[in-house]
C-alpha cells in the first residue's frame, strides 16, 4: 500500500517536472532559463502546480482513491490467476484501438498492465483537472491537453516489452520484426532531413492525376495564388448557375476528388452542375506577402470574373470547406457591402465564423507561441507544411502518431495505400502574413464576428449584412471545426440558413457518398439559438448529407442550360485538370 501510494505520488511529481523543466517562465519570450518552450506550457503547468501544492487535501484523497483502484486490481488479479471470473476495476473505452489485440483481455498479464495503464492515467487527469484554474479556461485547456499527450505517449501498446501484439510477431519472425521497424525508422528521418516524420501510407501507391485526383476537366484560369479548374460535364444539360468550390488552402483540394467513388466534386458533376474549384498554390517564399485581403482578391473575385468569362453566367452558387468557408464568409461580408450579390447561394461545410470556442486548435494559440511561431516565419517567408501538419496530427495522437509507431516501428509493416492518408500527408505550406493574420485576429481576437472590427480592401466586414440562402453543414466528432461554434452561423447569417449536422469528423463526416451507405446526418428546420436544442429536436436520418444538399441547392433555381464544355468559352483551356499547383509538395 505504502508503496502504491509513493507511485502514485511520484507519477504526479515526475510528469509536473517534465513540463516545468525546474525553471521559470519568461514573460513573452517562450523560453524558460534558456529552455526552448515552443508551446508555451509552462507558466500554464507552473501555475497549476502552485495551485495543486496549496490544497494537499486534494491530492491526498486523490492518492486514496488510486491506492483503493490498485489494491482492487492486485486482488482481482490475482483471483483471475486462480480461475474465478471478475469484472474490470477500469474499462477501456469501446472506441479506443488500442486495445483491440484479445490478449489485453484474456490474459492475465497483459490486462493487469492494460487496466494499470488506465488507472494511472486516469488518476494523472483528475489530479491536473482538479487544479486547474477556473478563471483561466484557456490556460486549464492547454493543462488538460498536453496532460492527455503525455498519458498517450505512455500507452503500454507503445513499447515492444508491454504490447502482446509485438511480442507474438517478434516471436514469429524471430526478431525481424524490429530490425524491419528499424529500417523504417532511419528512413522516416531520412525523409524528415533529421527529423522524425512518420510514413503514413505507401505513398508509391498514388500519383495526382493518375489515380487519385482523376476527375476531367481542365485548367482555365490561373494567378499567383490559385489556379481555377472546370470539369467536364457528364450530363446533357446543367444548371445554369455554376458551381464554385473555395477548398481550405491548409490542404490540397483534392481531398473532395480522391477516388472516383468518393469524389464529391465527381458527383456534383453528374448531379447537373458546372463546377469551378480553386487550387490553392504551395507557396513559397516569394508570397510571404500575400495577406487575407489577397487571398480574397485572388480566389473567390478572380474566380468569379473568370467564371463569367467562360459561362457568361455572373450568378454562382458557393461552396466554402473549413478556411475555405471563412474566406467565402468574408468575401460575403465584403460583396453585401459593395451591393454585389452575384453569390445566389452559400454553401459551408465545417465552417466556423465565430473562433470565441475554437476546439483544441486554441491551446496553440496565444501570445507566446504567436510570437515564436512570427519569428518563425519572418526568416522563411512562410509556416512549412510539416509543422501544419504536425499541429493537427497531435489533435489526434493516438490515431495519426502512435498507431503508425507501434505499425511501423514496433511491428516492421509497410504503411497501407490509403487516398485519404495520402492526402493528410499532402501538406501544404502557409503565407507569413496571411497566416499570421489569420490566426490573430480571428482565432485569438475572434474579430471576424465582430461588426466592423476587420477591414479588407477598405471595406469593413460584417457578416450580419449576409442575406444569400446558407446551407452550413458540421460533423459531429469534428476536432478542428467544432460543430457547437460552427452552428453559432445559423444565429449571425441575414438570409435563410440550413444547418444539418453529419455524424463522423471533418473529412469523414463531409466525404460521404451516398453509395457507401455510411454515416447518419440529422435535421431540424427550426434554428434555435442553443445547439443542443437544435440536436434535441433534431431527426436523424441514415446515410449521405449529399442528396440533401443537392435538393436544397437545385432549389435555388432549378433552370438549365445545355453543358458547358470547358475551354469553349472566352477562357482557353491553360492545362488538364487537376493542373500544376496541386502537384507541388510541401518539401519542394
Amino acid at each position: 500500500m505504502a508503496d502504491v501510494a509513493e507511485r502514485s505520488q511520484r507519477l504526479v511529481s515526475e510528469f509536473l517536472r517534465r513540463q516545468e523543466d525546474g525553471v521559470r517562465q519568461q514573460p513573452g519570450t517562450g523560453a524558460r532559463g534558456g529552455v526552448l518552450d515552443p508551446f508555451n506550457i509552462g507558466g500554464a503547468f507552473a501555475e497549476m502546480t502552485a495551485r495543486l501544492m496549496q490544497n494537499p487535501a486534494q491530492l491526498m484523497q486523490a492518492q486514496v482513491g488510486f491506492w483503493g483502484d490498485y489494491l482492487t486490481l492486485w486482488g482481482n488479479t490475482a483471483r483471475r490467476m486462480m480461475g474465478e471470473q471478475v469484472a474490470p476495476v477500469i474499462a477501456e473505452d469501446a472506441k479506443d484501438k488500442r486495445f483491440k489485440d484479445e490478449a489485453w483481455r484474456d490474459n492475465e498479464i497483459f490486462d493487469f498492465i492494460k487496466q494499470s495503464y488506465l488507472l494511472s492515467s486516469r488518476y494523472l487527469q483528475n489530479v491536473v483537472r482538479g487544479a486547474e484554474s477556473k478563471d483561466d479556461p484557456k490556460a486549464a485547456q492547454k493543462v488538460d491537453f498536453y496532460t492527455r499527450q503525455f498519458v498517450d505517449a505512455m500507452s503500454p501498446t507503445n513499447f515492444v516489452m508491454t504490447n502482446p501484439e509485438v511480442l507474438r510477431r517478434t516471436a514469429e519472425t524471430g526478431g525481424e520484426n524490429l530490425l524491419k521497424g528499424l529500417s523504417n525508422l532511419l528512413a522516416d528521418l531520412e525523409r524528415g532531413k533529421g527529423n522524425l516524420r512518420i510514413s503514413m501510407v505507401d505513398r508509391t501507391k498514388f500519383t495526382i492525376g493518375k489515380n487519385i485526383a482523376v476527375t476531367p476537366g481542365k485548367v482555365v484560369f490561373r494567378n499567383d495564388l490559385m489556379e481555377l479548374i472546370q470539369y467536364a460535364p457528364t450530363t446533357d444539360k446543367v444548371l445554369k448557375r455554376p458551381l464554385l468550390i473555395l477548398p481550405p488552402w491548409i490542404n490540397k483540394f483534392y481531398v473532395l476528388d480522391l477516388k472516383p467513388k468518393n469524389s464529391f466534386i465527381r458527383w456534383a458533376v453528374s448531379q447537373g452542375h458546372t463546377v469551378f474549384v480553386c487550387s490553392w498554390v504551395n507557396p513559397d517564399e516569394s508570397l510571404a506577402e500575400k495577406g487575407f485581403d489577397d487571398y480574397m482578391r485572388e480566389g473567390p473575385y478572380a474566380a468569379l470574373d473568370a467564371i463569367e468569362q467562360a459561362t457568361g453566367e455572373r450568378e454562382v452558387n458557393a461552396v466554402g470547406y473549413c478556411l475555405g468557408g471563412t474566406l467565402l464568409a468574408a468575401t460575403l461580408a465584403h460583396m453585401a457591402a459593395k451591393n454585389d450579390t452575384r453569390v445566389k447561394s452559400a454553401t459551408f461545410l465545417t465552417t466556423m465564423v465565430d473562433f470565441e470556442e475554437a476546439g483544441e486548435l486554441g491551446v496553440f494559440i496565444d501570445e507566446g507561441q504567436l510570437q515564436t511561431l512570427e519569428t518563425k516565419m519572418s526568416e522563411r517567408g512562410y509556416l512549412p507544411g510539416s509543422e501544419m501538419a504536425n499541429t493537427f496530427n497531435m489533435l489526434r495522437a493516438n490515431d495519426l502518431i502512435w498507431s503508425f509507431v507501434v505499425q511501423n516501428y514496433l511491428l516492421g509493416q509497410e504503411p497501407f495505400p490509403f487516398d485519404l492518408l495520402y492526402w493528410n500527408d499532402d501538406s501544404t505550406r502557409m503565407p507569413a502574413r496571411m497566416h499570421s493574420f489569420y490566426l490573430r485576429r480571428m482565432y485569438q481576437q475572434n474579430d471576424l464576428v465582430k461588426p466592423g472590427a476587420i477591414t479588407l480592401d477598405g471595406v469593413a466586414l460584417n457578416l450580419r449584412k449576409i442575406e444569400v440562402p446558407s446551407y452550413l453543414l458540421s460533423t459531429r466528432e469534428d476536432h478542428i471545426a467544432p460543430w457547437r461554434s460552427a452552428y453559432r452561423a445559423t444565429q449571425i447569417f441575414g438570409g435563410q440558413t440550413r444547418f444539418v449536422l453529419a455524424a463522423s469528423g471533418h473529412i469523414a463526416g463531409v466525404v460521404n457518398p451516398p453509395e457507401s451507405g455510411k454515416y447518419s446526418h440529422w435535421v431540424n428546420e427550426t434554428l434555435d439559438p442553443s445547439p443542443d436544442t437544435w440536436l434535441e429536436g433534431a431527426t436523424e436520418l441514415a446515410g449521405s448529407w449529399w442528396p440533401d444538399w443537392q435538393r436544397w441547392v437545385s432549389a435555388q433555381d432549378r433552370r438549365q442550360v445545355p453543358a458547358r464544355v470547358p475551354g469553349s468559352g472566352k477562357l482557353p483551356a491553360l492545362a488538364d485538370a487537376p493542373g500544376d499547383y496541386v502537384r507541388v509538395m510541401a518539401g519542394d
